[in-house]
C-alpha cells in the first residue's frame, strides 16, 4: 500500500481508499494475510459485510 486514507462517506458509512503502485499490489493486498483476517471477522466488527469497490485513478496531484 502506497497511502491509505479513512473516510466518511455519511453519517454511519465509512471506507478505507488504498493507493497502490499497479495492479499487481493491489491484486496482493486484496489476495493478502489482512484481507483475509478481516474477512473472517466481519460479522464481529461490521453490521454488514464490506464492499470492496475497485477504481482506477484517472489524475492525481500528489506533493513533491
Amino acid at each position: 500500500t502506497t497511502a491509505w486514507f479513512g473516510i466518511r462517506l455519511g453519517p454511519s458509512t465509512f471506507g478505507i481508499f488504498d493507493a497502490f503502485p499497479d495492479d499487481a499490489g493491489r491484486q496482493a493486498h486484496l489476495s493478502g494475510k489482512v484481507a483475509a483476517a478481516l474477512m473472517a471477522k466481519t460479522e464481529e466488527l461490521f453490521s454488514s459485510p464490506p464492499v470492496i469497490e475497485r477504481i482506477d485513478v484517472l489524475a492525481a496531484k500528489l506533493p513533491e
